[in-house]
């Protein structure tokens, strides 16, 4: 039981931690005063700090640092978060940078951890056998020989961004982002665990770095749960959602496991993506018709909405890990359809016209 020290040491951080981070952010500014940065899909009155982006940093990386050795994955990884870090702080303190400035940042992160090793080589085919992505190498000769898997390299780098994208998207309540998002660390965790128990010994460094980001999810849950005293901002949702991303490829490309614990805020920014596409709007412009805007309209709470989403979350995750690769396939189908029939239930019988407005979508 030793991978639980980690993250019971990220845990310990982050709650130390993010109290300090709650005066930094009101001493230098970085809050989130709905007069001075208006979008269509505040929810809140109030003036609260949104940097906890550095609370989930340092929540991170530092329990890497005392417990993993550093190599070249766990380096890629490190430059990405802190990319991400500044061009999030960077949010934070100038208010609404543009959504296509934040795309490229992350773009850039993606290809940063890419190009230190983590990439998809292969899916599982849930009809048996494998889907390969590594069959077009190019070599590159600069500052050494590396190797460039067209495909492989390709589907990394939109799984990521995509990852990062549905996270931040689905950032919408108070205690709702941190607290699916440990679910899903620890399902990944548990995941990579047991397969390091049959024998796949890099499994497990990959488990203990799942633990460390449950960990920091989990003691930054506190502070955020409603009424929160301070909010992910982009830096924290793009932090949480790049970890969850890179972590889903290295444990074994398991991407329809993370996709099936977070079906419910994927679907979501699926749909919520196409809806403004048929709109003729930019999928990038912020609304208040996301799932968790819906369920406010109706009448539920801030605790009532995060927990429906940890719970489902959890809940998905069980059947993530007991279910066959066809049988993920078959439920991430099933649950999708209802997940969408209730989504276009509550758009049009509730009241959800609101105008549009540049933001985190």
């Amino acid at each position: 039981m030793f991978f639980l020290i980690p993250a019971l040491t990220a845990f310990v951080i982050t709650i130390l931690i993010t109290p300090v981070i709650i005066r930094i952010a009101e001493k230098y500014g970085l809050v989130d005063n709905p007069k001075l940065r208006p979008h269509p899909a505040h929810i809140q009155n109030r003036i609260i700090p949104r940097a906890g982006g550095l609370a989930c940093f340092f929540g991170i990386i530092l329990p890497i640092l005392i417990f993993l050795p550093l190599e070249k994955h766990l380096l890629g990884i490190i430059l990405g978060m802190l990319l991400l870090l500044i061009i999030g702080i960077a949010d934070d303190k100038l208010k609404n940078l543009s959504p296509f400035s934040r795309l490229t940042v992350q773009i850039f992160a993606s290809l940063i951890v890419v190009a230190s090793g983590v990439g998809i080589s292969y899916f599982t085919n849930p009809f048996g056998g494998i889907i390969r992505l590594d069959g077009i190498v190019y070599t590159l000769s600069f500052l050494g020989i590396h190797n460039i898997i067209l495909l492989a390299d390709l589907v990394a780098v939109l799984w990521i961004v995509w990852t990062v994208n549905m996270v931040n998207w689905a950032n919408g309540v108070d205690g709702q982002t941190p607290g699916f998002m440990a679910v899903a660390f620890f399902i990944l965790g548990f995941y990579s665990f047991g397969l390091s128990l049959n024998g796949d010994q890099n499994q497990y460094w990959i488990a203990v770095l799942a633990f460390i980001s449950g960990g920091t999810a989990l003691g930054f849950l506190p502070f955020n749960w409603h009424p929160a005293r301070i909010f992910l901002g982009f830096s924290g949702t793009m932090i949480l959602g790049f970890m969850l991303a890179v972590l889903s490829i290295l444990s074994g490309a398991k991407l329809a496991v993370a996709l099936l614990v977070l079906l419910l805020p994927a679907v979501d920014s699926i749909y919520t993506g196409v809806r403004r596409i048929l709109s003729r709007k930019s999928p990038f412009y912020g609304d208040r018709n996301h799932l968790h805007h819906l369920l406010l309209k109706r009448g539920w709470t801030h605790q009532q909405i995060s927990l429906f989403y940890i719970t489902t979350c959890a809940i998905l995750g069980m059947l993530a890990i007991n279910l066959s690769s066809s049988g993920k396939l078959f439920a991430i189908l099933g649950i999708s359809t209802l997940i969408i029939g209730s989504l276009l239930w509550l758009t049009f019988f509730g009241n959800s016209s609101e105008h549009s407005d540049p933001g985190n979508g």
